[in-house]
């Protein structure tokens, strides 16, 4: 019997490409001839070795990570990263400089702030986070430890069109939710950081892009397994790795390569963005875009309701049709639909139809 497929627009853990989910049954209780699972296998074994090293080689591929750079596979999320920046690249007597653009911003400066000297050096805040300081704008030193991005905003549906050029300051990003969904250059950034479970596989591990130059610079004191060095000295095997979420991200890659890489996807996320914030910007009102225009993220489209007696009643009414994961997040309330990668694009077509059909009788 075929199982019905929702339309899944969850922020996280989300969509996956119906094809790797596929795989990963086809393979589940024999993987490559070894009579096990992959979630069985030892992760010192050469058939989990070879699963492992070509996540990496894909990650390097897809994103063209230049050489000098080491890709880790960690775990504890986005938030453990909030922690080990700075107890690895936040000296006594620095400052490390947070661009504020939303809640998860503001997670990692209170974490920051914990552990060392930071400061704001731009914010969206005083407007609801709508928008995106401009890279003009940003306020740092030259002696700033780091500076620290979010690149997307999940919470509120914005994103950087562009990132700023920090010259000797290392750039360090959260791209937890929009890696790989667009082309961008890596040799921007001195270390990027982003969990899986939204745009590269699913929960449970989390992608660390670190220099070299900068790991060399890291804090000797912090304990084992908070230091990058840990993991970029061992190939991400010091201990036992999250070896299934691994796999899962190589499938997820495989998957990004046959789509044509991030350079097509980028086309698709346009796309199929388009047709949700078309039926917004159509709506005379009807419906309500959080994110101004030129902040808008592809990532997560974030909107309300004239009330929310109506935004319960879109809700209800969306649920009934099979429509998953369109509230906003709990802390802003509202209607958001996260079409990331792996949501296609016949899911943001019925979106559209849906949001339509429902201005049509309730207007």
């Amino acid at each position: 019997m075929k199982s019905k497929r929702v339309y899944n627009f969850n922020a996280g853990p989300a969509a996956l490409p119906l094809t790797a989910l596929q795989k990963a049954q086809a393979e589940l209780l024999d993987f490559n001839g070894t009579g096990m699972s992959v979630m069985e296998l030892s992760h010192r074994s050469k058939e989990y070795e070879a699963v492992h090293n070509r996540a990496i080689e894909l990650l390097r591929e897809l994103l063209a990570i230049p050489a000098g750079y080491e890709v880790l596979f960690l775990q504890g999320g986005a938030s453990l990263q909030f922690a080990m920046v700075p107890l690895n690249f936040l000296p006594a007597g620095a400052k490390a400089g947070y661009v504020m653009t939303g809640v998860w911003a503001e997670k990692a400066y209170a974490e920051a702030e914990r552990l060392g000297e930071v400061f704001v050096a731009a914010s969206a805040k005083a407007g609801n986070y709508r928008s995106i300081p401009a890279v003009d704008k940003l306020q740092y030193d030259a002696d700033t430890a780091y500076l620290h991005i979010t690149s997307n905003n999940t919470i509120f549906g914005t994103a950087w069109q562009n990132f700023p050029d920090t010259g000797v300051v290392p750039l360090i990003a959260d791209m937890s939710s929009d890696i790989l969904s667009k082309p961008f250059d890596v040799s921007k950034f001195a270390l990027i950081y982003a969990g899986a479970q939204k745009n590269l596989g699913p929960s449970g591990v989390t992608v660390v892009i670190i220099r070299r130059d900068l790991l060399e610079k890291a804090n000797q004191k912090v304990p084992t397994m908070l230091r990058y060095g840990t993991f970029a000295k061992d190939n991400s095997l010091y201990n036992t790795p999250p070896t299934f979420s691994i796999y899962m991200i190589k499938l997820m890659l495989e998957w990004v390569k046959e789509q044509g890489g991030a350079a097509a996807l980028y086309q698709q996320n346009q796309r199929k963005a388009a047709l949700i914030y078309d039926a917004i910007d159509a709506s005379n009102g009807f419906y309500l875009g959080h994110a101004q225009p030129d902040a808008r993220s592809l990532m997560n489209i974030t909107f309300r309701l004239a009330n929310e007696a109506l935004e319960n009643k879109f809700l209800d009414t969306a649920k009934k049709l099979g429509f998953v994961g369109l509230a906003g997040h709990r802390s802003v309330g509202g209607c958001r639909a996260s079409a990331y990668n792996a949501v296609p694009y016949e899911s943001c077509q019925a979106l559209r139809e849906l949001m339509l059909s429902f201005h049509r009788e309730n207007a």
